[in-house]
């Protein structure tokens, strides 16, 4: 969650504000009345996991979001932060997508540009994919395998367009032989060797080894086609060149986005999308009070960043609009993780007596609570990833016997690993997080209760990187315990957890897995995942991972985390679903009909 590479997508999660006492009551009990749908809205919680306002859609009108973030950018090869994810398909199409379907199914791949779900050959080593028919550009010259594969490419050009995921590029060339598109000495400048376009229909991916994630990987923004005479490298993400239903009308940076009808694209080649909207429409603010007012007001629609409202803006939706907001799962957990490195949690015991020391609905309530911060979250997998077990794998009766704390067992722990009076540590936190700060004072002051003495540091969030990134930082300041939070990239344990727990994955600099987990049996429960191409089996061993990282007590789960999302009583169709983690799948939003 610390570099550009793997943290665009994450950072972005997380409400920056703190919880006043007044709010966390309203939040706890769920606040306000919920006016079952009178003035336009559909009701609370109506899109949660399920359609709202489907038969009311029509075609036509302006769909307006409204953000606190611009996108980290909006070219398709460089783009991390979900919601650029999310609103991206209305610009740009890939070989598969996500299925437009609430919840669960909604994390299932779909095909997109491709005719089926690709051929697999050669022990899940070879993946041919044919194109459909009728797929054009903006400007209505067909989409070709060779744009396919020169989007993918740029992913090698990492000096120039660095920022996104380079999953692809690490299973297709872990040897890195390739230098991108823009050092290719090849005259079409598609010399990546793994990729074949044997015709502009085809198109064949040779993996070194077997990747059984490799189908979401190819469902990722950035395996979306760019087409090379329309490339501007650096400056792409101002213009991109649209493959789908809209495309950019005007761009300001930090200041307003607007896309418009692309007339060349045809809904008999698009399976997915509907288009519904005439205009869409972001108009970014720089104080989330202020936008909470004009989405209050029925000014924009929803937020684009979908990280739930700010808390004075809560405080009036709950209270007074409660039928226009959903309380999804995030599919983020919240934590706290000890680095091996700092004594004393090189010792199990050491790490244990913390989270028995631990009050766990303290720490829910500094979070917001259990409708604005979450679950009390009891294991490290987020209910978005196939494996999860939720609440009912809770191997330290986090939301159970121990829920506010076990003195007893945190000193029993304590004289285990030889610190039977306690220890002194220092608990790591960005200052740009308010919430994580309270979480931090939280955690202080249950375990100053068990003799566990930890003072806080406060570091500059913006430099995430090269401070708790830095292993050797990490030990100089004496950090023993870290807080941070982590969402999925795509859903499975790969796509989640693997930068987190596989000691392949332990970097001198923007290195995520703090912990320092060193685990064989954790590396070989990921090799076999990666290389597992059945379902059932690869669920089991999502499992078996992520017991075996809360046996070994490295982390103290948060929460599972939760948000209070607004949509606009003119919101039809709308729908969270798990592959954006919990956001509204924007892709079919459209405006309700006044009939």
């Amino acid at each position: 969650m610390t570099t550009q590479r793997t943290s665009g997508r994450r950072k972005q999660a997380l409400a920056a504000a703190a919880v006043v006492a007044g709010l966390l009551t309203t939040a706890a009990c769920g606040g306000g009345k919920d006016d079952g749908g009178k003035n336009g809205a559909a009701g609370f919680n109506a899109a949660n996991n399920k359609v709202a306002q489907a038969s009311l859609v029509k075609k036509g009108g302006e769909l307006k979001f409204a953000s606190t973030q611009d996108a980290d950018s909006w070219d398709t090869t460089r783009g991390y932060y979900g919601f650029m994810w999310d609103f991206s398909r209305y610009y740009s199409r890939q070989l598969l997508t996500y299925k437009t379907q609430p919840g669960a199914t909604g994390a299932e791949l779909t095909p997109d540009l491709a005719t089926d779900m690709g051929q697999v050959a050669d022990g899940g080593k070879t993946y041919t994919f044919h194109l459909r028919d009728g797929i054009t550009w903006e400007d209505g010259k067909p989409i070709t395998s060779k744009d396919i594969k020169y989007g993918i490419e740029r992913a090698w050009a990492q000096d120039v367009l660095s920022g996104g995921p380079v999953y692809l590029k690490d299973v297709l060339d872990p040897d890195g032989a390739y230098k991108g598109p823009y050092k290719d000495t090849s005259a079409d400048h598609l010399g990546l060797k793994a990729i074949d376009t044997p015709d502009d229909k085809t198109i064949v991916f040779h993996l070194p080894k077997p990747n059984s994630d490799f189908l979401q990987m190819v469902a990722l923004t950035s395996a979306s086609p760019v087409r090379q005479d329309k490339d501007t490298k650096s400056q792409y993400g101002l213009h991109p060149f649209s493959s789908g239903p809209y495309k950019f009308q005007s761009y300001s940076p930090g200041k307003s986005l607007v896309l418009v009808r692309n007339t060349n694209w045809k809904a008999s080649s698009d399976p997915v999308r509907k288009a519904y909207p005439d205009k869409i429409s972001i108009k970014f603010f720089t104080n989330a009070n202020d936008m909470d007012q004009r989405l209050l007001a029925g000014d924009y629609d929803l937020d684009l960043a979908q990280t739930g409202m700010s808390p004075q803006g809560r405080t009036t939706a709950l209270k007074s609009h409660k039928a226009n907001l959903d309380n999804p799962v995030s599919g983020y957990v919240r934590y706290a993780v000890f680095p091996q490195s700092v004594k004393p949690f090189d010792n199990v015991h050491c790490r244990k007596a913390v989270i028995y020391g631990a009050d766990h609905v303290s720490l829910q309530t500094a979070r917001g609570g259990p409708i604005a911060g979450g679950d009390i979250g009891t294991n490290m997998l987020p209910p978005s990833v196939p494996g999860a077990e939720g609440q009912k794998y809770d191997p330290y009766e986090i939301a159970g016997a121990n829920k506010s704390g076990n003195a007893a067992k945190a000193k029993e722990e304590l004289k285990a690993c030889g610190k039977p009076n306690g220890f002194s540590t220092t608990i790591a936190v960005r200052n740009n997080k308010p919430v994580e700060v309270a979480t931090a004072e939280s955690l202080q002051a249950s375990l100053k209760k068990v003799g566990i003495n930890a003072q806080i540091d406060q570091y500059d969030g913006s430099q995430t990187a090269g401070i708790i990134g830095s292993p050797s930082n990490v030990k100089k300041k004496g950090y023993g315990i870290i807080i941070m939070g982590w969402g999925p990239d795509f859903p499975s344990v790969q796509g989640y957890g693997m930068p987190l727990w596989d000691s392949s994955y332990i970097l001198q600099s923007g290195n995520n897995n703090y912990a320092l987990i060193k685990d064989k049996s954790i590396d070989k429960l990921f090799d076999d995942f990666v290389t597992t191409l059945d379902d059932a089996k690869k669920t089991q061993l999502s499992t078996e991972i992520n017991h075996k990282v809360m046996e070994g007590a490295y982390y103290l789960p948060f929460t599972f985390e939760k948000f209070i999302n607004w949509r606009s009583s003119r919101l039809a169709n709308v729908y969270t679903t798990n592959s954006y983690n919990g956001m509204y799948d924007f892709v079919n939003l459209g405006l309700k009909s006044s009939k």
